[in-house]
């Protein structure tokens, strides 16, 4: 391979994390969109992070193996694929109005993204010199990071009318016979940018299938002797804990923030779009400053600081109303920026030759982003959606559990994260 394909390579690769990361990014504008465009409680909505996370716990094992028979290319190209025919998907679920089917076409999306996400780390690493790998990665996840601070802000301005009828509105227009179309408009706006994504992705595909990428050695575990079940790795189990906790405060966080500042501030949907994007732009802020502060304070000491300041900001969002407790939340991103890649690489520190069976235990944790925000949603319904923000502050305690459990580890390897 030549040094120009080679760069052409890896800025293929790179753009694989872009696009996974607007693709889980649009859930946070999703699930405010679809709970009004189908009429749904707080918990039917949460759905929509369900369907996105499911698919990568479903799907974490079988691309892997995928990967093992026919090789990281075909994965890619094939986990592109069902991005692609995900994002088509959601033209008919539009037509439709089908809550059902919007959720089927958001799995299959997702599955697509879970296959990139398994075989983009190792292809990126790979790619080049050993000697500038870790560059490579942090490049690469740096696209991840400002995908999450744009799909906020297009989600905004192509995906969320402005328009929230209130329920004597809703009743009006029903008398009127003009509720449905209202809702189908609603719908429709989803139909042309997960159009483009498709169109996108598919141009990836193809790029990627026509472009020479190497074959990825990996080194077998076979000779390195493995003693005991994985089972018995208590810090890894409590680190399976930690990383259900975290993706599942993540999505709760993000994916509710613009109901919350709705409720709680009557901030309008589109400037509460445009918020969020300005907290995900401080969660890449965040993992840029959290690798430089690891260089002279030990990681594990900033994940402590981290959940004790992510609690009291949610305690804040919960007894304070306003504008004061939505910037509070706008706040949290910046500190969970290093939660993932910490708490996962304290979980596989010192596991020798079950590291890769840990990492996937790790990586199935995902699910909690599945788990989490159902639960937001029932109590959200419940009661109201401030007192459902306790939920995710309840995982910062056990963030902050798993770091002192972990306090004396001084250093270790940064991987990349959600």
């Amino acid at each position: 391979m030549t040094k120009k394909t080679g760069l052409f390579a890896v800025a293929l690769i790179t753009s694989l994390f872009f696009l996974w990361g607007i693709a889980l990014n649009l859930n946070s504008i999703l699930v405010p969109h679809l709970k009004k465009a189908c009429q749904l409680t707080d918990l039917q909505s949460a759905f929509v992070d369900s369907a996105f996370y499911l698919a990568y716990f479903v799907v974490a094992i079988p691309a892997g193996l995928f990967m093992q028979k026919f090789g990281y290319k075909s994965g890619i190209i094939f986990g592109l694929s069902l991005f692609a025919i995900g994002a088509f998907l959601f033209y008919p679920a539009a037509d439709t109005r089908m809550y059902g089917f919007f959720l089927f076409a958001l799995f299959i999306l997702a599955s697509g993204c879970g296959f990139l996400e398994t075989a983009a780390n190792p292809y990126i690493n790979n790619l080049g010199d050993p000697a500038t790998a870790t560059f490579r990665i942090n490049f690469a996840q740096s696209f991840n990071g400002l995908a999450a601070t744009l799909a906020p802000f297009l989600g905004g301005i192509f995906i969320l009318s402005g328009k929230d009828l209130s329920a004597e509105q809703a009743a009006v227009l029903s008398k009127q016979h003009q509720l449905g179309a209202y809702l189908q408009g609603e719908s429709d706006a989803v139909k042309i940018p997960y159009i483009i994504i498709g169109i996108v992705v598919l141009a990836v595909a193809v790029l990627i299938w026509r472009t020479q990428l190497p074959d990825i050695k990996e080194h077998s575990d076979a000779d390195q002797k493995e003693a005991g079940s994985i089972f018995n790795e208590k810090n890894l189990l409590l680190g399976v804990g930690g990383i259900f906790f975290y993706v599942g405060a993540q999505a709760s966080v993000t994916s509710f923030f613009v109901r919350y500042a709705k409720s709680v501030a009557e901030i309008g949907e589109k400037n509460a779009a445009s918020l969020l994007g300005l907290a995900m732009l401080g969660f890449m802020i965040g993992r840029f400053f959290g690798t430089f502060l690891m260089r002279f304070i030990a990681p594990v000491k900033i994940l402590i600081t981290y959940a004790v300041v992510n609690f009291i900001l949610l305690l804040l969002a919960f007894s304070v109303a306003g504008k004061f407790s939505v910037y509070a939340m706008m706040c949290i991103p910046f500190f969970m920026s290093i939660m993932f890649p910490t708490i996962f690489s304290l979980s596989i520190r010192d596991l020798g030759a079950k590291t890769k069976k840990g990492s996937s235990l790790l990586i199935m944790a995902i699910v909690g982003g599945a788990v989490i925000p159902l639960i937001l949603g029932r109590v959200s319904d419940l009661s109201n959606i401030r007192i459902a923000y306790l939920v995710p502050l309840s995982s910062f305690i056990y963030i902050f559990y798993f770091a002192l459990k972990n306090i004396k580890v001084k250093d270790v390897q940064q991987v990349a994260g959600h």
